[in-house]
């Protein structure tokens, strides 16, 4: 008895439906068939931070090649470029970037200006640079791209939000970088600083739009999408840099 007990096949449980010996079981040392087909989901739940970590599994050196592809507006290819591995660090740590970087340089550029027309002028904080940086920023890197999504989602186009979150959110890193250029106190330089920027950012936007749907019907959809990065540009000089 103890021969038999001990060379029978041990079955476990849960059941195995496919397996060759009926339904419902497996016998011990046997490939578990099962489990290695089931499909990897890391989604636990909108709350879960779990979630969201394979959108920010990227390294130093890959976010330094998207940083410097989205200041080559002309190339076109990002998609291709984040199509494995679309990340929205971007979105997050750029647009908290600029938030701060407007907020600072923004105060700065204002005290400058004030102090080139009147030398008494005394150095002062305008918290609400910070509200309305937050506000516009996270505001236009969130709902835009999300816009976008609906927009051609309804229009029958393939469209994925995380790689339009992905894209617009490295759009902005040239807004960074023209910021230190905006503190200097000429008017005239500053607006043709922040258009240079525009047209950079929004053709930016624009070409890889256009390389990413197609058809000529969404053509507005490409058009809309460089005059809002325009828009933004202005914006951003008329209210932190006046």
């Amino acid at each position: 008895m103890a021969h038999v007990a001990t060379s029978a096949n041990m079955q476990i449980f849960p059941p195995n439906n496919g397996g060759d010996r009926g339904p419902g079981y497996n016998t011990l040392g046997s490939p578990t068939e099962a489990f290695e087909q089931q499909p990897a989901n890391n989604w636990r739940g909108v709350f879960s931070i779990s979630s969201y970590s394979e959108y920010f599994n990227v390294d130093t050196d890959v976010v330094l090649i998207r940083l410097i592809s989205s200041l080559n507006p002309v190339a076109g290819d990002f998609f291709s470029k984040i199509d494995a591995n679309p990340d929205l660090y971007g979105l997050i740590w750029i647009s908290t970037t600029l938030v701060f970087v407007l907020a600072s340089l923004g105060n700065l550029a204002t005290f400058l200006m004030q102090k080139h027309v009147d030398n008494s002028t005394s150095w002062s904080f305008d918290v609400s640079y910070v509200n309305v940086a937050a506000c516009s920023i996270y505001g236009y890197a969130i709902v835009v791209p999300l816009a976008y999504y609906f927009f051609l989602q309804y229009m029958g186009s393939n469209a994925s939000l995380i790689r339009f979150w992905c894209m617009w959110g490295y759009s902005l890193t040239i807004f960074i970088m023209s910021s230190f250029l905006l503190i200097i106190p000429v008017e005239f330089l500053r607006w043709v600083i922040i258009l240079l920027t525009g047209v950079a950012s929004a053709s930016f936007v624009a070409l890889n739009l256009r390389s990413y749907i197609e058809g000529n019907e969404l053509s507005v959809a490409i058009i809309a999408a460089f005059f809002l990065q325009m828009a933004l540009a202005i914006f951003i000089k008329v209210w932190f840099f006046p």
